[in-house]
């Protein structure tokens, strides 16, 4: 399991009447903020307010064991029909020295996003290089009728709308990872979740994509194995993400036996993020299984080294029987995934021959060349 820290980077509070802490920075500096509606936010077009997020970023990762950053879909706010955004001061005070005209206040606006996204991967980069920045946008970037390489949708977008310019982060780098929110129905008449992931799949730059699933609205409308079916079928989505998590601890609908006992029946590895770091650790050392009055177990040495992304972070062990190919691209082989130098092996009758074979995965997770031993258990 990885920890990712979710952030809202603009929205203060979602509700107006809610209290802030007395130290928030808001009673500090009052002018650096807007009302939009019934909800407080940060002004985007600050670029003090850029720095400050930049820090609280810092300071998470620096102090924190966090695996990834993750932003949710929340730049500039939904829009309210009838009322724009307020921020003519800070586009009068920056547009123009930053080159933009007085008809560009879109362009603007997504630069401003741009410019914190890019921030926020340097920071990250620059504190802990192998921390994974992540977004899990709205799950429509344009319409075709905005764009001739948009989507057949007819919704809110990303890019008019929230400002949020997915496609050019994930090509610029920026991101380590989307998350796009394809929270619709198959079929739906104005963003269908097959148009929509197949559009994601061909428009993410073959870059690390997951699929933000509604869980509620797919197993009411008993669409959860299809989703989950489609996009397994396509080439550059490389798993899928529940919304929301309760649903799963509560078993709603028995969900959670479902995922267990179908989607999900077997362990598998997270990929590679190969764009961050292209190699493999150090393959574990002497493994050998030993004998105890009390167990039988595994035990391995390794290059294991805390503050080393490019040792040994973790290790997968698998099983094969004895006639069986060793084959470790095959989720359905792996038995344990551990920080652990050590495996208990469940006892059988102790004439039963297999392969065990283990190998380390980086915090890249790059996974090394396999080590082997035949045991009976």
């Amino acid at each position: 399991m990885e920890l990712h820290a979710w952030m809202n980077p603009y929205r203060v509070q979602s509700n107006i009447k809610s209290e802030l802490a007395p130290n928030h920075i808001y009673w500090k500096h009052p002018e650096r903020f807007l009302q939009y509606g019934n909800q407080l936010y940060f002004d985007p077009g600050l670029p003090e307010n850029r720095g400050f997020i930049n820090n609280v970023v810092h300071d998470i990762v620096s102090r924190c064991d966090v695996d990834a950053i993750h932003m949710d879909d929340y730049f500039y706010p939904y829009p309210i029909a009838g009322s724009p955004f307020p921020d003519d001061n800070s586009f009068n005070s920056y547009a123009a020295s930053q080159g933009f005209a007085a008809n560009q206040r879109g362009d603007w606006r997504r630069n401003n996003v741009n410019l914190l996204i890019q921030q926020v991967k340097m920071t990250i980069a620059a504190t802990k290089p192998w921390v994974r920045f992540g977004v899990s946008p709205f799950g429509i970037y344009r319409n075709k009728r905005s764009t001739p390489d948009g989507s057949e949708t007819n919704g809110l977008q990303n890019y008019d709308d929230l400002y949020a310019d997915v496609k050019f982060w994930v090509e610029k780098g920026w991101i380590d990872y989307n998350m796009p929110q394809l929270y619709w129905e198959i079929g739906h008449k104005l963003a269908d979740y097959t148009t929509l992931i197949e559009w994601w799949n061909a428009n993410n730059f073959e870059q690390p994509l997951y699929i933000g699933q509604d869980l509620k609205r797919s197993v009411d409308k008993d669409e959860l194995a299809e989703k989950i079916r489609q996009s397994r079928a396509l080439s550059f989505v490389d798993g899928n993400c529940y919304w929301y998590g309760y649903l799963i601890l509560d078993n709603y609908a028995d969900v959670a036996n479902t995922l267990a006992t179908q989607t999900h029946r077997a362990k598998s590895l997270i990929p590679a993020y190969k764009h961050m770091h292209i190699g493999q650790p150090k393959k574990v050392k002497k493994l050998v299984d030993v004998f105890t009055e009390d167990m039988h177990f595994l035990t391995w040495e390794s290059d294991k080294q805390a503050h080393n992304p490019e040792s040994a972070n973790y290790f997968v062990v698998y099983r094969f029987r004895q006639d069986e190919k060793v084959n470790i691209d095959d989720a359905t082989n792996i038995v344990h995934i551990t920080g652990d130098n050590f495996y208990v092996i469940p006892y059988e009758n102790g004439q039963t021959k297999y392969t065990y074979v283990v190998t380390a995965v980086d915090s890249f997770h790059n996974e090394s060349k396999i080590a082997k031993v035949k045991v009976k258990q």
